[in-house]
Parts: structure tokens; sequence; C-alpha cells
């Protein structure tokens, strides 16, 4: 699976709103947009911020397996 993939899945299994993801991750909107849609690659400060938000690791936000 794709990292925006996987952002799009974890925002919809927990029933949010992009506004409520970008928001909680101090993300602006378009921002967050264009990473869910795989338009552009976050840097690792944002990568950071999502995985928090989301309360899961790097490795699993960004699709990762050993």
């Amino acid at each position: 699976m794709a990292f925006h993939e996987n952002l799009l899945r974890l925002r919809q299994e927990r029933g949010l709103k992009q506004t409520e993801v970008a928001s909680g991750a101090g993300l602006s909107l378009r921002a967050y947009q264009n990473y869910e849609r795989g338009l552009r690659e976050p840097q690792l400060s944002v990568l950071i911020a999502l995985a928090d938000f989301y309360g899961i690791s790097l490795d699993e936000l960004a699709c990762r397996q050993r």
C-alpha cells in the first residue's frame, strides 16, 4: 500500500474529515489534501506530526515492513 493510500485508510477508518486531521496535525488543509492524494511527499516533521496524531509508529504510517 502506498503512503497516500494509507493516509486515506487511517482517516476513513476513524471516521475523520480531512479538516480534522489537518488541524490535529498542525497542517493546512491544502497540504494534507496533497499528501492524501499522493501529489506531494511530507517532510519528516510532518510525518512525525501525523504519526503522533494517529498514535502510531512512523513505520506503520509509512507502511514499512521488515
